[in-house]
């Protein structure tokens, strides 16, 4: 009988010669995505809007890559870029201040252009549509966020979903909590968390510092995208990606500061504090109405998974931390 990783290297040798694009692949999610195709010897288009996304990889991309620029919110320019696709990683995104004003418009565009070119989407979603759960967040969680944020990313994963009911789309949609890993700069455990860290000084984190919370690490979570993309019993449904298992704010400073050889000086930024501070930084303006994941537990299960796929070796939060650190270390 095959095992489940038999199967994958099949359904992987079988797919070697198809193309799979990446849409924001100069951000966190979708440049792990990027890294981890090209490592299984995949075709890979990385879309950008520069059209540059192999200059923070770190080396010059086998002949299989190939960067493209594009504003994806353009129909022209988004039709171009998926030509020959058979899979496309939508992890794209506008900027945080602007999610209600752009995103639906920006993944309706995305979602069209698949459909048109006769691909499968793969949707990187988070958790936000879940909002304030007891217990840990699960598929099945209702998605009944009051947030804006949370309403936009319900919204968006309901039209995905219909969409692939009616016949119009494959898709499969991907869920992850906070990421952290190389490239993750933009996360709340990014280059300010992990600056900070390595200069030994106070390394923030919100609200509550003893309440658990999944953080996932970026080439993880590629893997379970890149699987998630080649495997047809996934389409038509959600998934939590795996994670380690879900650490306090503290628990998880002190580890990092451990891997690091620098004293842990955790900072807890409480409400007040980031309304005061989101005055100056538009980022953290936007910040009071998620700060709920920090109050209690915000804890992803993603037993549904391992269940349909078998086990995944997820890595162990130190050495994640030691490999997210040395990255850091090399763009000091």
């Amino acid at each position: 009988m095959r095992t489940s990783a038999q199967k994958g290297s099949e359904v992987r040798g079988m797919d070697a010669g198809r193309l799979h694009v990446v849409l924001g692949a100069g951000g966190g999610t979708g440049g792990a995505i990027v890294r981890e195709l090209v490592g299984q010897g995949r075709r890979v288009r990385a879309v950008t809007r520069g059209g540059n996304a192999a200059a923070s990889y770190g080396s010059l991309p086998p002949a299989s890559f190939e960067d493209v620029a594009a504003d994806v919110t353009e129909r022209e320019q988004l039709r171009r870029a998926l030509e020959g696709a058979a899979v496309v990683y939508h992890c794209a995104q506008p900027a945080y201040t602007r999610w209600p004003q752009e995103f639906p418009a920006m993944t309706r565009g995305i979602m069209a252009a698949t459909a048109a070119a006769g691909s499968k989407l793969v949707f990187a979603d988070n958790l936000y549509m879940y909002g304030p759960v007891d217990g840990p967040m699960t598929e099945e969680t209702p998605p009944v966020a009051q947030t804006q944020k949370g309403k936009v990313r319900a919204a968006m994963a309901e039209e995905l979903m219909a969409a692939h009911r009616d016949g119009m789309l494959r898709l499969v949609i991907g869920r992850s909590s906070d990421y952290f890993g190389p490239g993750g700069l933009n996360s709340a455990m990014g280059e300010r968390f992990f600056k900070a860290l390595l200069a030994g000084k106070d390394t923030q984190w919100f609200a509550d510092l003893d309440q658990p919370h999944t953080m996932n690490y970026l080439p993880d979570m590629a893997r379970a995208f890149v699987l998630l993309g080649e495997r047809p019993e996934a389409d038509g449904q959600v998934w939590h990606t795996p994670a380690a298992g879900a650490l306090t704010g503290r628990r998880y400073i002190d580890m990092a500061a451990r891997s690091a050889g620098t004293h842990a000086k955790p900072a807890v930024l409480r409400l007040r504090t980031v309304r005061l501070l989101g005055i100056f930084m538009s980022v953290l303006r936007e910040f009071p109405e998620i700060m709920y994941q920090y109050q209690q537990p915000f804890v992803s299960d993603s037993s549904k998974f391992e269940a349909a796929f078998g086990p995944f070796a997820v890595t162990p939060h130190e050495d994640a931390l030691r490999t997210t650190l040395e990255w850091y270390r090399g763009r000091a």
